[in-house]
């Protein structure tokens, strides 16, 4: 089952069911999805979609550090629970070390030989990567894996 289809089909069941949290998230996300596609004129891929959907999540987490600051534990709860529901439709997270592994092949195949070469991996690197971890988190190892390069 394609990921928009099952977007539609979940939020059904969730309007069947009374989950009124899971619903605000997904009408919310086809939304965005739909704004997207006219904004493109088609079809979006599954690699875009889990650009939107990572979007979504880093401004619900970026929320949470705010209202953690202000002191609103409430909200922060509530949104935390919508980055669950968000980070659901995404495919598995890869761990440091795979990532990692991507990073180094990206290297190699740019032929990156230090840090002004960052553009040039991350353009390789992210699309690879999208929907299974964060850029920052990418840009971080990138960025010690050619410091470590030209020392």
């Amino acid at each position: 089952m394609d990921l928009i289809r099952r977007l539609s089909e979940d939020q059904k069941s969730a309007m069947k069911s009374g989950d009124r949290a899971k619903m605000a998230v997904l009408r919310l996300l086809r939304t965005r999805i739909r704004e997207a596609e006219v904004a493109k004129r088609g079809e979006l891929s599954e690699g875009e979609i889990h650009k939107i959907i990572m979007s979504e999540v880093k401004r619900r987490r970026e929320a949470i550090q705010l209202f953690e600051r202000g002191g609103r534990g409430d909200l922060a709860t509530k949104e935390k629970q919508e980055v669950a529901i968000l980070e659901s439709y995404l495919p598995a997270k890869l761990s440091q070390d795979e990532l990692k592994a991507e990073a180094e092949k990206a290297i190699a195949e740019v032929g990156a030989s230090g840090p002004q070469d960052l553009g040039k991996v991350m353009k390789v690197l992210m699309p690879r990567i999208t929907g299974r971890a964060e850029g920052s988190e990418a840009s971080k190892i990138v960025k010690e894996l050619l410091a470590s390069k030209q020392e």
